[in-house]
């Protein structure tokens, strides 16, 4: 059974810093190309992060510079290091995996992924 749990969400101050994690189940699925998405209150899920396969990592234009994607695959556990946070960050934060075989070296559309997790609540005060 797949399985992708978040944890590390919050309520933290603009400027401040949070690590998301994502931890998959079974083992293998996290050396999958895995990404970040979130959803701010009111508005339509949106992509914050991607890696793939080999480990290269494609961002958001918005989250470029702040927010840094990787993986542990010793650990199970995909990450989102999340600094410099602004109150436009607050949304909850998807994790998702890509069973699905494919040419692309990246995936940053909702459709395009398999498995999600429950998500993470993340708000940032001003």
């Amino acid at each position: 059974q797949v399985q992708l749990v978040e944890s590390g969400g919050g309520l933290v101050q603009a400027g401040d810093s949070l690590r998301l994690a994502c931890t998959a189940s079974p083992r293998a699925l996290v050396r999958y190309p895995m990404g970040w998405f979130r959803q701010p209150p009111g508005k339509e899920r949106e992509f914050v992060a991607a890696i793939n396969w080999s480990g290269r990592t494609t961002y958001a234009d918005s989250v470029k510079g702040r927010f840094t994607i990787s993986r542990d695959n010793a650990k199970n556990t995909v990450y989102l290091q999340m600094d410099s946070l602004q109150p436009e960050d607050t949304a909850v934060y998807y994790c998702a995996a890509r069973l699905t075989s494919g040419t692309s070296p990246y995936y940053t559309s909702i459709g395009e992924y398999d498995y999600w997790g429950q998500g993470t609540q993340v708000t940032v005060s001003s």
